[in-house]
């Protein structure tokens, strides 16, 4: 199994050796549906390269939870997987993704014999609490305006590029939101100098 271990030595050399021999490695194109409600979890991913939208469904509208970036994984899919229990979420590759994927049932027998393991999911669980608080603080004090700039701009630099390529549509589900606000605002945003929009997506050119 060959990728670069330096992004996971925090497990530590012991915990990593056993995780990679029992781990299994997929490489997964962009825009490619690894997990979807009520599926029952027989893998869990860790993210070596790439980056994965975790979100759920109301209806016709998709709520985004959070994203996995490389040395993360899914603090719902650990969840669902250690209960048994069907998937709440969906997930997809937001770019071409590099993913290392523990089977179940080897997930009892990792957490005994290395406790460490659990801090993962732990520091993932105090992640995702962090960002939902932040999410509420941008609905209680910010404008649309904002939160959509702020949106662009955590999205960028977790693609390492400047430029967004993303639908309009695309965007208002992510913040839940119609489309039709999110050209408005968008195009407000280019007026005030902060993006430009063109053929291939929306570029960031100013601070807010």
């Amino acid at each position: 199994m060959e990728f670069d271990r330096k992004i996971l030595s925090f497990l530590g050399p012991e915990l990593l050796d056993k995780v990679i021999s029992e781990a299994s490695l997929s490489k997964i194109p962009k825009g490619s549906e690894i997990l979807r409600e009520e599926q029952y979890v027989k893998a869990l991913p860790i993210v070596l390269d790439g980056l994965v939208k975790v979100y759920s469904r109301f209806e016709e509208k998709e709520l985004l939870l959070y994203y996995i970036e490389p040395a993360q994984s899914c603090v719902m899919t650990f969840y669902a997987a250690l209960k048994n229990a069907p998937s709440r979420v969906f997930a997809v590759t937001e770019e071409d993704s590099t993913l290392l994927l523990i089977p179940v049932q080897h997930l009892p027998n990792l957490l005994k014999e290395f406790p460490g393991f659990n801090e993962l999911f732990f520091n993932q669980f105090n992640l995702r609490y962090s960002e939902l608080l932040d999410t509420i603080g941008h609905l209680l004090i910010n404008k649309m305006d904002k939160r959509l700039y702020d949106h662009l701009k955590k999205k960028a630099a977790m693609l390492k590029n400047n430029e967004v390529r993303m639908s309009h549509s695309q965007i208002a589900n992510e913040l839940g939101t119609a489309r039709e606000v999110v050209t408005r605002v968008l195009k407000k945003l280019e007026t005030d100098g902060k993006i430009e929009q063109n053929a291939g997506g929306i570029k960031i050119t100013g601070d807010w």
